[in-house]
């Protein structure tokens, strides 16, 4: 079998850059599917582009239009004049799921991250991110109380792997955790839960701890506490058996990790446990497909941010002093899980 390195010239075709040039289509078309619940309306028992219009407040021929491209993405399965959900689209974005995600495409597809790529090349010859104020690590970034809002569902399964580490591997208790630029607060949130004996500080800019607690107050967790402010110069206090760090070192370079790395260290208790949840590719950098391209996100949205690598993050550690390591693929996610002591 030919690889693609050696395809005969007459054999190559251009769908690949065609597909590649137009694949913004297939954003806007889903992201327009969940803003008028397109998919929630099928789940529901409405199957035809007629009645699906009907119920979604909109024309029949661009319903039909757009199910018939979602049928093509693998969104939605077709029969003669009906349309149903596929497997994933039932699961994460009909709203009668337990485990929909569609508010993460009020972030996702933001006019913020939509305008970080709009002009990939001059990020590129730049080498940092064009938009305003730092782009997403700034504290005047306007985007972080909506990733708060709309990403929590998203990091669910990621949130209950966490909890189950953390119950299996402490006996400490109660549990003193700090979640460090907590966004929603599922992630501490739902350690408490699991671990029932537990005191959670959530770290964030302040409008976004706003968000955190109350999440933890409609998830019926009490002893939970917030502190405002920037993680490199807030000071967390001491004595903490678990720190998350849940997606925040890929912002910044490895000098400015290890800089976070030693606060967190002189934070955490003796025996105490760090996890770090992060997109974290293989030594190739270009797989897993999720983790490695994340890195593109980065460039186009910080002045100096990356998708690292288990060994970088060893070495970054190393660095502080804490020397042991263990990565685990989380389970229904595109991330990897570091557990530190």
């Amino acid at each position: 079998m030919n690889s693609p390195a050696n395809t005969p010239a007459d054999k190559v075709d251009p769908t690949l850059v065609f597909e590649a040039l137009n694949a913004f289509q297939n954003s806007a078309v889903l992201a327009a599917a969940i803003e008028f619940d397109l998919f929630s309306a099928i789940g529901s028992g409405t199957k035809s582009a007629a009645t699906l219009a009907e119920k979604c407040s909109a024309t029949e021929r661009g319903v039909r239009i757009v199910c018939d491209h979602l049928v093509v993405q693998g969104f939605l399965c077709k029969e003669p004049g009906e349309y149903a959900l596929t497997p994933v689209s039932a699961k994460f974005l009909d709203r009668a799921s337990p485990a929909y995600m569609g508010s993460a495409a009020r972030f996702v597809h933001s006019n913020d991250l939509l305008d970080a790529h709009r002009n990939l090349a001059e990020v590129v010859r730049t080498g940092t991110t064009q938009l305003p104020q730092q782009g997403t690590v700034s504290e005047q970034y306007a985007g972080c109380v909506e990733f708060a809002r709309s990403m929590g569902p998203m990091m669910m399964p990621a949130a209950q792997f966490m909890a189950e580490i953390v119950a299996k591997k402490t006996t400490v208790r109660p549990l003193r955790v700090l979640d460090i630029a907590a966004g929603h607060g599922m992630f501490g949130i739902t350690i408490a839960k699991r671990v029932g004996e537990c005191e959670v500080t959530a770290v964030d800019w302040p409008q976004v701890v706003e968000v955190a607690q109350e999440n933890a107050q409609q998830a019926g967790v009490k002893n939970y506490h917030t502190l405002n402010g920037d993680a490199f110069t807030t000071d967390f206090g001491s004595g903490y058996d678990v720190i998350l760090l849940t997606n925040i070192l890929h912002h910044f370079n490895q000098q400015k990790c290890v800089e976070l790395l030693r606060k967190v260290k002189q934070a955490l208790a003796p025996g105490g446990k760090v996890l770090t949840l992060e997109f974290i590719p293989n030594d190739d950098r270009v797989s897993p497909p999720v983790a490695a391209t994340f890195a593109l996100t980065m460039l186009a949205t910080t002045p100096a941010g990356d998708a690292y690598t288990f060994a970088e993050y060893q070495q970054m550690w190393q660095q502080v002093g804490l020397t042991q390591h263990e990565l685990l693929d989380v389970p229904n996610s595109s991330q990897r899980l570091v557990v530190t002591q």
